[in-house]
């Protein structure tokens, strides 16, 4: 699948870029001007618009676009650093930082765990919520699995550092966790099953896919351009074919990488 992401420029046209941000006013807002402008070009890094990698405005080129003074303009660019968003090289410039997770594949843990292990501040935003009286089914590499009703359907947004990771929507047991409707589930599911319903999870099946975010999909992930994207579809049990859990969900594919191990 050919690289969608959207790449800054880094000549001509990089004025063009920022003249696009704008992602809020530095005229009518109260706080300092550095911050602001740091605000803006951290909005502009979580759309997409600049890449890991990618050059980030200079001291001179914040001074011409904000009219500001060299010492906010340095302010600027030391607080992009000191949030983690950027990284200078002397003689270079200023990158923006590569932040991509990192997630072992062959590990059961959930996301609040594979945050906390990169260095993230994880949350959560609960979006969708249901009960079902209908059994929910899905084709698990080759294989048809089946979780029998009643359930509770939910959806949810993945953060880490208050950036959109992943959506999700996941399909729980409530014969194995009853009311888990009731309990707080912008927590880790999977501190709840252990917690709540003494249920550890033994085996889980997933399987990935390729695919472009676009359209009304961007709106969760704070996006305005497309981006590649991984779904992931699995299944979880607590034992013997004992089905806890089903999910669907999407990985931003300029945020995450999978990691898998074999041995023979």
């Amino acid at each position: 699948m050919a690289d969608r992401r959207p790449v800054l420029r880094p000549h001509a046209t990089k004025n063009e870029e920022l003249l696009s941000w704008s992602a809020v006013s530095t005229e009518s807002n109260s706080l300092p001007k550095y911050f602001q402008i740091s605000r803006e070009i951290i909005a502009s890094i979580q759309r997409g618009v600049l890449q890991p990698g990618s050059p980030v405005p200079s001291e001179n080129e914040i001074i011409e676009r904000f009219h500001v003074s060299n010492t906010t303009a340095r302010k600027a660019l030391a607080e992009l650093e000191r949030a983690g968003w950027v990284t200078r090289e002397k003689g270079r410039g200023t990158f923006v930082r590569d932040n991509t997770i990192v997630r072992a594949i062959n590990r059961i843990f959930g996301f609040t765990r594979n945050m906390i292990e990169a260095g993230r501040k994880p949350s959560t935003r609960l979006i969708g919520f249901h009960l079902r009286d209908s059994d929910h089914t899905q084709v698990i590499n080759g294989r048809e699995y089946t979780l029998k009703a009643p359930l509770c359907e939910i959806e949810r947004v993945r953060y880490a550092d208050d950036v959109p990771m992943m959506q999700e929507t996941r399909y729980i047991s409530l014969q194995l966790c009853p009311d888990i409707h009731r309990r707080n589930l912008e927590r880790s599911l999977y501190e709840i099953y252990e917690r709540e319903y003494g249920l550890i999870l033994t085996e889980i099946q997933q399987m990935l896919s390729a695919i472009v975010l676009e359209g009304d999909h961007l709106r969760p992930f704070r996006l305005d351009k497309p981006v590649p994207a991984f779904r992931v579809e699995g299944v979880s049990f607590c034992g013997k074919e004992l089905i806890v859990e089903m999910e669907n969900s999407i990985y931003r594919g300029d945020m995450y990488r999978f990691a898998a191990k074999a041995v023979r």
